[in-house]
């Protein structure tokens, strides 16, 4: 990742949250400690942020605190042929007429293209899937209320009596933060309370994850492998990743890279 592109990362963090670790940095630009720490000196040295033991923080901490992670807009870039494979084997699982959740993600976003050909009723707390499916399909579209966060390009809510209580599924479709035998991972407290309100209204959970997920980790645990009915990735994936698949019960499909895509997928 280029250095420019890290310290755009770096600083979105900074002013998402009061503080941010060494660990969280190199995480999220998938950098060596040593660069991160390179890359903290100069935005000191440049009075974009303060220096601190551990990490760094802002030089005018937010009074509104964001959501750990990649913002949307770095995340899109990334991986994304399999990430449009992956969209259109989900997709392939939906039949016209059924509810479907899809939770905001940039793999899941990928999932409004071949959706165009679908007449579902989706629900979503994504604004760029929802203003897709709005604009270009014939899918019936319900948005989720809350506070929006606009680096993760999403809407979440911390309360209970929401709209979310009130919405079957067939199927819920989301990304994550990485996948281990311990289950599916996140970054974010307030994103895994949304997410698990989200599941308990789905008879399904459906994962898409491209195969660079399997080694990522993060603290937090959003549900057990058990938990998951589907995990749809790519090419990539390696055998002991599939074998762990396989004694958890989950469905594996392996997405192969540009089968049935679409001329506005391929640029």
């Amino acid at each position: 990742m280029h250095e420019n592109e890290r310290h755009r990362i770096i600083l979105s963090a900074i002013q998402a949250k009061p503080f941010v670790t060494v660990a969280e940095m190199v995480e999220l630009t998938e950098s060596s400690e040593a660069t991160i720490r390179r890359d903290i000196a100069t935005l000191h040295m440049q009075k974009k942020l303060r220096r601190v033991r551990g990490g760094a923080e802002s030089n005018a901490p937010p009074a509104f605190v964001g959501l750990a992670g990649r913002p949307f807009s770095v995340n899109q870039g990334k991986h994304a042929r399999q990430k449009q494979a992956i969209a259109r084997a989900a997709v392939a699982l939906c039949e016209d007429g059924e509810s479907i959740i899809i939770n905001g993600g940039t793999t899941t976003f990928q999932m409004v293209h071949p959706l165009a050909n679908r007449r579902c009723q989706v629900f979503t707390n994504s604004f760029p899937i929802a203003e897709h499916l709005l604009k270009q399909t014939k899918n019936t579209v319900v948005l989720s209320g809350g506070t929006i966060y606009r680096e993760q390009n999403i809407i979440l809510s911390p309360f209970d009596n929401d709209v979310t209580r009130n919405f079957y599924a067939r199927r819920m479709f989301m990304g994550c933060q990485g996948i281990a035998p311990l289950g599916i991972m996140e970054a974010d407290p307030l994103v895994i309370q949304a997410e698990q309100k989200l599941i308990g209204q789905a008879d399904e959970l459906v994962i898409l994850a491209d195969s660079s997920k399997f080694d990522l980790r993060s603290s937090l645990i959003l549900c057990a492998l058990e938990k998951v009915g589907t995990i749809i990735t790519d090419e990539g994936i390696e055998d002991r990743h599939a074998a762990m698949l396989d004694a958890a019960d989950v469905k594996l499909i392996v997405a192969p890279l540009g089968f049935g895509v679409s001329a506005e997928e391929a640029g």
